[in-house]
Order: C-alpha cells, then structure tokens, then sequence
C-alpha cells in the first residue's frame, strides 16, 4: 500500500498521539483503520512508552473515507491558524525585545 520510500520520508509519518492533536481523532479510530487494513503501522517506543507510527497520507484518506472531506478541511485549517497565530505571537515577543533594546541603545548614544 506505501508508496516506495514513503516511511522514510521526513513528514510523511506521524505518531497516533500527534495525530489525536493535529486530527483530532482517537486512538480508537487509528486502531479500526488498522484493523480493516486501511491504514499500515509501525510499533515504535520512546523511553520506554509505546506508540504506533502512521502514514499521513493514508490516515488523511482515511479521514475522509470515514468523516468526510469538510472534517479534513475544517482541522487542516485550525492547525495552521494555530501555528501562524503562534508564529505571529513569537515575532511580536522578538520585536518587543528589539525595540527595547533599540530604545537602551539610543539613550546610551544621547549622553
């Protein structure tokens, strides 16, 4: 069912739990499309907790198999509102502190 390569490729898999935050879908659900052969997985750990490893592109077809492609849509688009709402937060943090130092900096070229 993978394409070539596919498991190897940066961004091409996620784990069940980042999948539960970026889909919003149970593990539960991730185990039925195991089940029906729907989705391939992998068992991995990480200090000793255990984790399945997916293929993005079958869990988005699956998603949209079983929820309909508005659902997949809909939370692809709140996780990249989320991440440039968090980006846009960072550059402001940054600027704050640029301007701060710009303001001591002046100051100090006044005297």
């Amino acid at each position: 069912m993978a394409e070539y390569g596919e498991w190897n490729r940066k961004g091409a898999t996620l784990s069940d739990v980042t999948a539960e935050t970026e889909y919003g879908v149970s593990r539960d659900f991730i185990v039925k499309g195991i089940q029906r052969g729907k989705l391939e997985y992998r068992d991995g750990a990480i200090w000793g907790n255990p984790y399945l490893r997916i293929l993005r592109s079958q869990l988005e077809k699956y998603i949209t198999e079983e929820l309909g492609d508005d659902y997949l849509v809909r939370v692809k688009n709140q996780a990249e509102l989320r991440k440039v709402k968090k980006e846009i937060s960072d550059l402001k943090k940054k600027l704050n502190v640029l301007q701060d130092r710009k303001a001591v900096i002046e100051e100090s070229l006044k005297k």
